[in-house]
């Protein structure tokens, strides 16, 4: 997946390369959460969404700053392109919080009212409904902008044309189609890890959150961790942020709201509403990674400051009780 990738970013530009590996290795994520909602896993399923938007933010890309300044003193990227991820993180930050929040604060008008439980949970759903409808068309709204209105504005454009490696191009049909053999792979793969869950939280004593957040999640963003540190690793710093920031965007815009609408097919319909530990969590990766790009350029201590948090954030996780 990594070299097509490349393949894909040295003929149609970091922004259509970084889309398309953060769509294929998400493909992952997605099928996953399918058959796991199939299975009436909703709770791991939404914390396997916040694992992957906290997971690409902090993970995927703190790894890929890190190797990257070891082998190169500082490393440079497209403030506006980076500037717009950051601004859609923040967008589906406040996607989360409306629902949690709606919740806690609606508990207690619905207390002092003549409000059944059953009519409570069906305003909520209704809720998260629309918010996926809003989240859903701010995403394809964002494809436009970075892939036809202001593609020059974001340097959608091909990295090191006249490289040496670019003398053995595979063709784009080629690229395309070791994505799609890859990502059935992964298909596969899925169906045994979704089966593998329960069993394995239960031996290993994990809670159903923690097993989301940080393994079902890190084991689906594979392709992305690969990719983006190979990128990095190459100074393709503008590829490496689409992948690692692209991915999160994605699954917090399309992978999210997709995942509530199928919910209803399946006959169970599924919430945005997160705990409040997880939209904190996703609110602080947001915050981070504006911070760090906000400049335009990386070292490796920011990648290690990234994989701070999230290391702090896993252990929470990890010490969190189960409900």
């Amino acid at each position: 997946m990594g070299r097509a990738t490349e393949q894909l970013a040295d003929r149609c530009g970091p922004g259509v390369g970084g889309l398309l590996n953060a769509t294929f290795g998400n493909a992952a994520e997605l099928i996953i959460a399918i058959l796991a909602l199939q299975r009436g896993l909703g709770d791991v399923v939404k914390a396997s969404i916040t694992g992957s938007i906290i997971g690409n933010i902090l993970l995927v890309l703190g790894l890929s700053v890190l190797a990257g300044g070891v082998k190169y003193k500082r490393q440079t990227f497209n403030r506006t392109a980076a500037g717009l991820g950051s601004t859609l993180l923040a967008l589906s930050v406040i996607g989360l919080l409306v629902p949690a929040f709606y919740h806690h604060v609606a508990r207690e008008a619905f207390s002092q009212g003549n409000i059944s439980q059953a009519q409570e949970v069906r305003w909520e759903h209704e809720l998260s409904l629309e918010i996926s409808v809003v989240l859903f068309l701010v995403y394809a709204l964002s494809l436009v902008f970075s892939l036809v209105t202001h593609r020059d504005t974001l340097l959608d454009k091909p990295e090191n044309p006249d490289s040496q490696h670019n003398q053995k191009n595979w063709s784009i049909g080629k690229a395309v189609g070791i994505l799609l053999g890859a990502a059935a792979g992964v298909a596969l793969m899925s169906e045994f890890l979704v089966g593998a869950v329960e069993a394995t939280a239960k031996a290993l004593g994990l809670t159903r959150v923690f097993v989301g957040v940080v393994i079902v999640a890190v084991i689906g963003n594979a392709a992305e961790h690969s990719t983006a540190v190979l990128m990095a690793l190459k100074n393709k710093m503008d590829l490496c942020m689409n992948i690692a920031i692209g991915s999160s965007i994605q699954v917090a815009l399309f992978v999210a709201p997709l995942l509530v609408f199928l919910s209803y097919l399946f006959g169970s319909p599924m919430d945005l509403r997160f705990t409040l530990f997880e939209v904190l969590s996703v609110t602080l990766s947001a915050v981070v990674i504006n911070l760090v790009a906000q400049d335009g350029e990386s070292h490796w201590m920011e990648g290690v400051l990234l994989l701070a948090v999230y290391l702090i954030l896993g252990i929470a996780f990890y010490l969190l009780p189960s409900s």
